[in-house]
């Protein structure tokens, strides 16, 4: 599949599209190269429309993973947060759209929740998002522009509701049994996001976490319809 990955050259672009690039021919939508052989790479800003759809001529699929700026106290840190995870993913899904591509895949958060994760419990993905900081509230309205567009313009979008993505070393370095974790290795990433963009069912959110033993977040949604689950143990 020909996908557009708009934001690749972040942090969980540098995790994930190494093996993503091993199934799908990438084209990466950045204002700067992506690390490694992983595809072409289109430099470009998230609210420049015009340079949207030049991106998505001739892609078949949308993968979203750009984020905005997570330092709160910086001075532009609502514009950027505003400009990524809000407008950019507005004007992605439209360019993508118009461009005829009808599948995309947005890597949300579990942040769209308010607090310590670790003190709640999610039963499931109808738990109403209810962040109120400046990431976690716009990463919620990017959900919303995913959802208008599956209703609006006849896509199916599957947020995923990503924690902590590590490298599987670090992981395997800071997991002990008996103790839950909600970071989820690279490989476990890139795999649901492999089935993500397969999985055709209107807008759909799931969440995604290391949980391996489900303490916290139940994650039989995505066992369900996208027939994943963690994967990754601690060491004995």
């Amino acid at each position: 599949m020909r996908v557009l990955v708009i934001g690749g050259s972040g942090y969980v672009g540098g995790l994930v599209l190494p093996i993503l690039s091993k199934h799908h021919t990438l084209r990466v939508f950045d204002l700067r190269p992506p690390a490694g052989n992983v595809g072409e790479h289109f430099e470009g800003d998230v609210t420049d429309l015009e340079a949207l759809a030049r991106a998505s001529e001739g892609r078949e699929a949308l993968l979203y993973m750009a984020m905005g700026n997570k330092s709160f106290a910086s001075r532009d840190a609502a514009t950027s947060a505003f400009d990524v995870n809000v407008k950019g993913v507005y004007l992605a899904l439209k360019a993508a759209r118009e461009a005829g591509i009808s599948q995309a895949v947005y890597t949300s958060s579990m942040s769209v929740y308010d607090g310590n994760l670790m003190t709640r419990y999610f039963p499931d993905e109808e738990v109403t998002p209810d962040a109120r900081n400046l990431y976690g509230f716009t990463k919620r309205l990017g959900e919303e522009a995913c959802r208008n567009a599956a209703r609006e313009g006849n896509m199916d979008v599957n947020a995923l509701r990503l924690c902590f993505p590590t490298a599987e070393e670090k992981w395997l370095a800071d997991t002990r049994r008996g103790t839950p974790t909600l970071a989820t290795t690279a490989g476990d990433v890139a795999r649901v996001l492999l089935a993500a963009l397969e999985y055709r069912g209107g807008f759909q959110a799931f969440t995604i976490s290391g949980d391996y033993e489900q303490k916290v977040m139940n994650m039989s949604k995505a066992r369900r319809l996208l027939g994943w689950e963690p994967l990754a143990r601690p060491r004995e």
